[in-house]
């Protein structure tokens, strides 16, 4: 069995040849393809101040793909919770939760740009603090209950239609974000590999006696198909580089998330493999490979890519990759 995700972030670099509009355009013709041919999920991200218009409103363009859609599930991975209002969260995922039959969840992350908590005036020293606060503030608010929170009393209505609240992971890299999944009998959703975390997040929730949920890590692709890879590199390579950069260019030494890259050109990201691009054959190999739950990760307007390249790789998938798997 496979896991299909379509991914957006919504980057639009300079030196891409569509615009914004067109840009968002496709992203929702895409979700609403890939829910009319059995994808799992789309997924989407949250940046702000970015030089290239990096997603800086997930839940509103979550409700914008919920709209065009009837199946696929969406998810905000990672939601950087400690910028926004947690009352306002907690409304906005109730009535979308309500609205697409409850088809919306998120990653609440912490973040890791200083850039932005000074953006939106947040203490970045106190992050921690106000990551707990938010959470917590979230369930009271989903439970309809009245609750005092920073000297006034809040009362949400409505409240989500999945009880006891729409799906909430925690993100993090280590031993504080396993700390506090635990804490707060939330899934954890690490960023990458640390052994160590997760089997304090699983002692954690033994002794609590709730069961412990981990989602990924995985090292999966960022993945853009096509059946001439080397057209393909020579079309998009720039575009997917850029997406790597980027990210590389905003993580200190020691943050090792699930997109990072050390490649300064084509050739190096090419050779590194987090960002691929596989022929149809290679897919269904892959999957066979893999065993259960094998992640597709589908990123066909990663860095900007033109749309029609982006379609060429999304139907290759559905038309002559998921039929075989």
């Amino acid at each position: 069995m496979a896991i299909n995700m379509l991914r957006l972030d919504m980057r639009a670099p300079d030196f891409s040849p569509a615009s914004k509009q067109e840009l968002y355009a496709a992203a929702l013709d895409m979700a609403e393809y890939c829910d009319e041919h059995g994808f799992d999920s789309v997924v989407l991200s949250e940046h702000h101040g970015t030089d290239d218009g990096y997603l800086p409103a997930p839940l509103a363009f979550a409700g914008c793909v919920l709209g065009r859609t009837r199946k696929i599930r969406v998810g905000v991975a990672a939601l950087l919770l400690p910028l926004h209002d947690p009352i306002r969260v907690a409304e906005d995922l109730a009535v979308l939760d309500l609205a697409s039959g409850g088809r919306v969840g998120i990653t609440a992350g912490l973040g890791y740009r200083p850039e932005e908590y000074a953006m939106f005036g947040k203490d970045w020293a106190g992050r921690g603090k106000l990551f707990d606060e938010c959470l917590e503030a979230l369930q009271k608010a989903w439970s309809g209950e009245p609750f005092e929170w920073q000297g006034r009393t809040i009362r949400l209505s409505p409240t989500p239609g999945t009880q006891p609240h729409p799906p909430v992971f925690v993100g993090g890299m280590g031993k504080n974000a396993a700390r506090r999944a635990a804490r707060f009998g939330l899934p954890f959703q690490p960023g990458a590999n640390h052994p160590e975390a997760f089997e304090l997040y699983k002692q954690l929730c033994e002794e609590k006696g709730i069961a412990p949920i981990i989602l990924g890590p995985g090292k999966a692709e960022l993945m853009v198909v096509s059946e001439d890879p080397d057209r393909s590199w020579a079309e998009v390579g720039k575009h997917l580089l850029h997406d790597a950069m980027a990210y590389a260019s905003w993580q200190p030494a020691s943050q090792r998330s699930a997109v990072h890259s050390d490649a300064t050109t084509v050739e190096e990201l090419r050779a590194e493999g987090q960002y691929a691009i596989r022929t149809p054959e290679e897919c269904v190999e892959m999957a066979k490979a893999g065993g259960a739950l094998t992640p597709f990760i589908l990123y066909p307007l990663c860095g900007g890519t033109p749309p029609e390249e982006g379609w060429k790789s999304l139907k290759l998938f559905a038309e002559q990759v998921m039929p075989n798997l």
